[in-house]
């Protein structure tokens, strides 16, 4: 074969191999990410980890890490069910995206024209706050978790509504984006109003039947008891330690679902579908295109792994974050309740998503293995790549040192040089906020004693000047701490607990 001959013929082969190699050198490397996920859960002390990715309408990988308990044998696999938290809020907006493809429901209606006891603080936002406004953060109220997060004190999610009213809003109405799961959870009470079917019943027979998850429940109540639940996890006093279960089920359309990675993944390839499994249309395409577009601009603080990330754009949809990663659009979300954490990230350009599931609170490697993946399935785009495990982990810790959780917080001890400045029984009386409720602190044989509604905090020990603390650790909600507010004419005008004020009620003097 002469040499020019020869050269044609090695340039037809080169042309036809390089995109196959090409191919070759982008196809993402399981076995190495298997690994690196096994070696950072490790580094991040996470009890129990499972992750699933789905590529172009197929799982491309589903494992699980470590165990359900700490100390016990049983493995987390992939089809270990545990609490996804916030990532329920999406299958929210789904149901009710289905109920306005039904006409039954517009994402602009009035919700006072839908639960007419709605009412809040400011009249104006009463009689204008839309669905649109309630699923995107918009409302101007503060967060009130306190209204759900204390057990014992649990009521209806029509309760929690009714005392919205009494809220005194922190920004105007629609001006900025303050997450709030008690008016989440108001789109569970529009899903029964309009359905006539409870949330729980409709979210199990309009979404997990047809997608086939078969191993999501939507309440914390149906879970406990069953095989392969994840147990949560915290770090108490830089121990991995077992902590009880803080049930969800009160802000239930919030965030009270239960799952495996395993059927997370037919809802990402559902979502990645635009509302489609097989050839059926659960979500008209407009109405799906509506509800995971950008509604207001969310605050970067919320997430500080975006100080590593630095997205172009950071704002919020219907239960979704969507946020800029080189030049490409992510719909995200994380879930969080005490001992769990979930995150989902979809990257609808590429049909491409990840979820990520740990039984240890706030364990952020979620936020590192998303990057990975990202990464991972960029077609070698990126110029250099970084080990995001370890630059998450670094940014955590940092942040961790400037601000210990509940359980982790050590109380100052009593200083003699800084002394409550009043009598302990001046201290006694009950506390009322009109949201919130009453605390009762009562005085006996030389020691304060608290009682918050139905929960007992129990006996109180002096910190400094006017803090106190509860005696004993609670298992859910740590070291428990009340500061009193001193009225300047000997007694007190209102206490502080869990960042709320309580003011004092004034006795009656009948005459």
């Amino acid at each position: 074969m002469s040499a020019p001959r020869r050269f044609a013929v090695a340039l037809a082969i080169a042309i036809v191999a390089s995109p196959a190699i090409a191919r070759a050198q982008q196809r993402p490397d399981l076995k190495a990410f298997d690994a690196y996920v096994a070696h950072a859960a490790r580094d991040w002390r996470v009890p129990g980890l499972a992750i699933s990715i789905v590529k172009d309408d197929s799982l491309v990988f589903a494992k699980g890490y470590g165990v359900i308990q700490i100390g016990k044998p049983a493995p987390a696999t992939e089809h270990t069910r545990f609490a996804i938290g916030s990532t329920t809020k999406a299958m929210t907006t789904a149901a009710l995206a289905m109920l306005v493809d039904e006409g039954k429901l517009h994402w602009d209606d009035r919700l006072i024209d839908i639960l007419p006891d709605f009412q809040l603080y400011d009249s104006y936002a009463t009689h204008e706050m839309t669905v649109r406004d309630m699923l995107t953060h918009r409302s101007g109220l503060p967060g009130t978790d306190l209204l759900w997060v204390i057990p014992q004190n649990n009521m209806s999610t029509a309760e929690m509504m009714h005392r919205l009213r009494y809220v005194k809003p922190t920004s105007s109405f629609r001006s900025h984006w303050e997450y709030q799961n008690v008016v989440y959870s108001i789109g569970g009470l529009i899903v029964e109003r309009i359905s006539g079917m409870p949330w729980q019943d409709f979210v199990r027979k309009r979404i997990f039947t047809p997608l086939g998850m078969n191993e999501t429940v939507p309440l914390i109540s149906e879970v406990l008891g069953q095989p392969n639940v994840a147990v949560p996890h915290d770090l108490v006093n830089d121990t991995v330690s077992v902590v009880p279960v803080r049930t969800t089920d009160a802000v239930a359309s919030a965030g009270s679902v239960w799952s495996s990675v395993s059927d997370m993944s037919k809802w990402m390839r559902f979502m990645l579908d635009s509302g489609r499994v097989g050839t059926k249309q659960l979500i008209q395409p407009a109405t799906f295109k509506e509800f995971m577009a950008p509604q207001i601009q969310a605050p970067m603080e919320e997430y500080p792994a975006l100080e590593l990330s630095k997205p172009a754009f950071f704002s919020y949809a219907f239960g979704w974050f969507v946020e800029e990663y080189h030049g490409h659009t992510i719909w995200m979300h994380t879930g969080s309740i005490d001992g769990m954490c979930a995150l989902i990230a979809l990257e609808p350009d590429k049909k491409l998503g990840v979820y990520v599931l740990e039984n240890l609170d706030h364990a952020e490697l979620r936020h590192a293995l998303m990057f990975e993946v990202l990464d991972m399935f960029d077609g070698g785009a990126l110029k250099s790549h970084r080990d995001w495990s370890k630059d998450v982990q670094a940014l955590f810790a940092a942040k961790r040192a400037e601000r210990p959780s509940r359980r982790n917080a050590r109380p100052a001890a009593g200083d003699s040089a800084a002394p409550a400045s009043l009598p302990l029984d001046r201290y006694a009386g009950t506390y009322t906020d009109s949201t919130y409720g009453t605390i009762t602190v009562s005085e006996a044989n030389g020691s304060l004693h608290a009682r918050y509604e139905k929960w007992d905090v129990g006996d109180l020990v002096h910190g400094r000047y006017e803090e106190f603390h509860s005696k004993v650790r609670d298992p859910l909600e740590g070291i428990t701490q009340i500061t009193f507010v001193p009225d300047g004419q000997g007694h007190t005008s209102a206490l502080r607990f869990f960042g709320q004020a309580f003011p004092k009620d004034i006795p009656r003097t009948d005459k």
